[in-house]
C-alpha cells in the first residue's frame, strides 16, 4: 500500500473516531474497518463528480449500514463534494465541511446520526433502518437500466451508471433485503453491486447468536455473482473484486468482505466498538498504532484531499464534461427525448400531460373508485412517459396495469417497460419505489390497503425524504366483504394519517378520482396514498353538487340544504360520503338543514387557511356526525368532542358487503338518527 493510500485510509478512520468520541455517541468500529473498502471504491472506480453531485449519470453509492455514517461523511469531506441548492445547482461550499464533522450528531449538523437525503448533499438516500438502503439500491439499478433503454440512442449513451450499496450483517438479516435481492436476481441487474461487510458482530454480540446461514450460497441461489475478499485491508483484492463486478454480465454482484470491526483498536469488546465511542485512551492508542499524532483531533493532512482530487475528482470532472457535451449533441438530434430528460431531472410535467383526463357523467350505479382510477391512470400515463409502476401481484384487482400500446413490461430482457411485476413483496416494493423516485422517475406501487402495513417503513422514509412516490391502495374498507377481517383495513387510514408529510387521498366518486390524479401529478415532494374502493360508488351529479375539484383543498362542501345555515354537518371520506348524501336527502325531506362535507384528505385540508376551513366547518355549528369505515381515531378534530362518530370499534367480519354494512351500522338511518340526536343535544347546550 502506497504511503498516500495509507494516509488517506487512516484519515478516514481517525476522522470517524474523533467525531464519534466528540459526540460521545455513535458507531466508530464499522467506519474504521471499512475505510479501505470505501477508499478503493471511491478513489479508483466511482464515476462521480464532486463538483456536481447530482450529475444524472453518476454512479450511486448507498451506505445501507447507516449507523456507519461517519464513513460516508469522511468520504464526502475528503473528496470535497460540493453542497447543492434547493434548485439542484451546486454551490461553492462543501457539503460536509470539517466544522460539521466536529458537530457530528448535534442539532442541525450536516452530519446527523444516520445519513439523511436532502439534508446532506452527496447522500443518495436516507438510511439507518437496516435493509432499506440495499432495497432502495435495487430501485436505483432498475431505474438506470430503464433510463438507458428509453433514452440511449446509437452513439449516445446518456445513461449507463452503476449502483453500489454497502450492507452489514444486520441488513442481511432483515427480510426486506432478501425480498429485494430476489427481485434483483430475477431482473439480472448487472449494474448492481452490494459490498457486504461481514464482520460477524451486532449490538448484542457475535452474529452466531442468531445468524448462521451461508449468505453467499443464498445469493447464488438468487442468481447473483458472489465474490469474496478475505481481508478488508487488502486493496489489491478489493480492486480485483470491483473489476470483476464491472466485467460481469447478466446478474448482480455480491462482494463478501471479511472485516474486523474497529480495526487497529486495542479494544477487545468489538461488539461495543460497534455501538459506542472507543473512549479517549483507546483513541490515543489506536492512533499510535496508525503512527498518527495522538493529540491532534480531526487532523486532515493537506495531501489527502489533494489525492482525492487527482482521483475521483479528476475522473468525475472528465466523465461529466464528456457527458454534458454528448447531451448537447443528443439535444440536436433527439430534441423531444432531450426535453423529456430535462423535464424529468427538474421534476417538471411534460407538455399536454392532462390531455384526455375527462370527467365522468352522473351515474347512480357508478364505478368502484379502483376502476375509475385505472381509467384515469391509463389516460394520464399516455402523456407522462416516466410515470410507471406496478403491483405486489395484485394488478388485476388494483386496476393498475398500463394497457396502452407501447406500455410494455419491465423484465431482464426488456428493461424499458412501464409495468412492473414486484411479486408478493410489498416491503421491497416500497423501497424499490423510493429508489426509482431518487432517479427522477415517477413511480407508483399498488396493493390491497391492508397490506400497506407490510410497506410502512419505506413509506415513512419517503415522507421523511420528501419524495413524491405514489401508493395506490384498493379494497379500502369492510367493503372487501367475504374475505373477512384479515383483509379488511380498519386502523390503516388512521395509521397513514399519522405519518408527517404523507398525503392520504380517499375520493368519494369517479370525478374526485380524476381530481386526485391531477393533483398527484403536480406534487413534487410529498408521497401520496390514494385509497380506493372495491365496491361501486355512485358518480354524483355535479350540476347539483359542488365541483369535484374541491378535493384539491382536502375537504369541501358537497351539498347544502336550502333555507339557511346548516343545523348539522355530515362529514365523511370515500364510500361513506354517499351514506351521508342519502341521510341528507332524508333529513331535507323532513325540513332539517344538513350539510354534507366530503373530506378526502385531512392533510390538504389542514394546509388551507383558517377562513376556508371555517367556511367548510363553521365553528357555530356544533352538531356534527362523522362517518368512516375505519377506527374513529382523529375524527374528534373535525366532529368535535361531543360529535357523533360512526366508525369501526372492532375488526371486520366475513360476510357479503351488504350484510356487513347493516351489521356494523353503516346505514343512512343510523346517520339520520345521529344527526337528529346531535341537533337535539346542541339545542340543549
Amino acid at each position: 500500500m502506497a504511503n498516500i493510500e495509507k494516509l488517506s485510509i487512516d484519515t478516514i478512520r481517525t476522522l470517524s473516531m474523533d467525531a464519534v468520541q466528540a459526540a460521545n455517541s455513535g458507531h466508530p468500529g464499522t467506519p474504521m474497518a471499512l475505510a479501505p473498502v470505501a477508499y478503493c471504491l471511491w478513489q479508483r472506480f466511482l464515476r462521480f463528480d464532486p463538483e456536481d453531485p447530482l450529475w444524472p449519470n453518476r454512479d450511486r453509492f448507498v451506505l445501507s449500514a447507516g449507523h456507519a455514517s461517519m464513513l460516508l461523511y469522511s468520504m464526502l469531506h475528503l473528496a470535497s463534494v460540493k453542497a447543492v441548492a434547493e434548485d439542484g445547482q451546486p454551490l461553492a461550499e462543501l457539503a460536509v465541511p470539517l466544522a460539521e464533522i466536529k458537530r457530528f450528531r448535534q442539532l442541525l449538523s450536516k452530519c446527523p446520526g444516520h445519513p439523511e437525503f436532502r439534508w446532506t448533499s452527496g447522500v443518495e438516500t436516507t438510511t439507518g433502518p437496516l435493509g432499506q438502503g440495499v432495497a432502495v439500491s435495487v430501485g436505483m439499478a432498475i431505474a438506470a437500466r430503464w433510463l438507458a433503454a428509453r433514452y440511449n440512442r446509437p452513439g449516445f449513451e446518456l445513461f449507463g451508471h452503476d449502483v453500489y450499496a454497502l450492507p452489514g450483517d444486520g441488513c442481511m438479516m432483515e427480510g426486506v433485503s432478501s425480498e429485494a435481492a430476489s427481485l434483483a436476481g430475477h431482473l439480472k441487474l448487472e449494474n448492481l453491486c452490494w459490498i457486504y461487510d461481514s464482520n460477524k458482530i451486532t449490538i448484542e454480540g457475535a452474529t452466531s447468536l442468531a445468524f448462521s446461514e451461508d449468505v453467499g450460497a443464498r445469493f447464488e441461489a438468487y442468481g447473483w455473482n458472489v465474490l469474496r475478499v478475505e481481508d478488508a485491508n487488502d486493496l489489491s483484492a478489493l480492486d480485483a473484486a470491483y473489476r470483476s463486478f464491472q466485467a460481469t454480465r447478466g446478474c448482480p454482484t455480491l462482494i463478501i468482505v471479511n472485516s474486523h470491526i474497529g480495526w487497529g483498536s486495542p479494544r477487545q469488546d468489538s461488539h461495543k466498538a460497534h455501538g459506542e465511542p472507543l473512549g479517549a485512551d483507546n483513541v490515543k492508542q489506536t492512533k499510535a498504532a496508525y503512527g498518527w499524532p495522538e493529540d491532534e483531533p480531526f487532523r486532515v493532512p493537506a495531501e489527502v484531499p489533494r489525492h482525492f482530487a487527482e482521483g475521483i475528482g479528476a475522473r468525475g470532472k472528465k466523465l461529466h464534461g464528456e457527458w454534458t457535451q454528448r447531451f448537447e449533441e443528443y439535444r440536436q438530434q433527439h430534441p423531444d427525448l432531450a426535453d423529456q430528460v430535462v423535464q424529468m431531472q427538474k421534476g417538471e410535467l411534460p407538455v399536454g400531460w392532462a390531455d384526455g383526463l375527462e370527467s365522468f357523467p352522473a351515474d347512480a350505479k357508478g364505478l368502484a373508485t379502483r376502476v375509475s382510477s385505472g381509467k384515469v391512470l391509463n389516460a394520464l400515463a399516455k402523456n407522462y412517459p416516466w410515470l410507471l409502476g406496478g403491483s405486489a401481484d395484485l394488478a388485476p384487482s388494483t386496476k393498475t396495469t398500463l394497457e396502452f400500446d407501447g406500455a410494455g413490461v419491465v423484465s431482464a430482457e426488456e428493461p424499458g417497460g412501464r409495468n412492473f411485476h414486484f411479486g408478493v413483496r410489498e416491503h421491497a416494493m416500497g423501497a424499490v419505489l423510493n429508489g426509482l423516485c431518487h432517479s427522477k422517475l415517477r413511480p407508483f406501487g399498488a396493493g390491497f390497503f391492508i397490506f400497506s402495513d407490510y410497506m410502512r417503513p419505506p413509506m415513512r422514509l419517503a415522507a421523511m425524504m420528501e419524495i413524491p412516490v405514489i401508493y395506490v391502495f384498493t379494497h379500502d374498507s369492510i367493503g372487501v366483504g367475504e374475505d373477512g377481517p384479515t383483509h379488511e383495513p380498519v386502523e390503516q387510514l388512521a395509521g397513514l394519517r399519522a405519518v408527517p408529510g404523507l398525503i392520504t387521498l380517499r375520493p368519494a366518486d369517479a370525478n374526485e378520482v380524476v381530481e386526485a390524479w391531477k393533483l398527484i401529478a403536480q406534487i413534487r415532494k410529498e408521497p401520496v396514498a390514494l385509497i380506493l374502493t372495491r365496491q361501486n360508488l355512485p358518480t354524483f351529479d355535479r350540476s347539483r353538487f359542488a365541483p369535484a375539484d374541491g378535493l384539491r383543498r382536502g375537504a369541501y362542501t358537497l351539498v347544502d340544504a336550502e333555507g339557511g345555515a346548516p343545523e348539522v354537518l355530515l362529514l365523511a371520506s370515500g364510500s361513506e360520503v354517499d351514506l351521508c348524501v342519502q341521510a341528507f336527502e332524508q333529513l331535507s325531506a323532513e325540513g332539517i338543514r344538513a350539510r354534507v362535507v366530503s373530506m378526502p384528505s385531512w392533510e390538504l385540508f389542514e394546509k388551507q387557511d383558517e377562513a376556508y376551513r371555517n367556511s367548510v366547518l363553521p365553528p357555530s355549528v356544533t352538531a356534527r356526525v362523522s362517518v368512516e369505515q375505519g377506527v374513529t381515531l382523529g375524527w374528534d378534530r373535525y366532529a368535535g368532542t361531543r360529535g357523533a362518530k360512526i366508525g369501526m370499534e372492532t375488526f371486520g367480519a366475513s360476510a357479503p358487503f351488504q350484510d356487513l354494512q347493516k351489521h356494523f351500522g353503516f346505514t343512512p338511518e343510523r346517520v339520520v338518527a345521529a344527526a337528529k340526536a346531535q341537533i337535539s343535544g346542541a339545542a340543549q347546550e
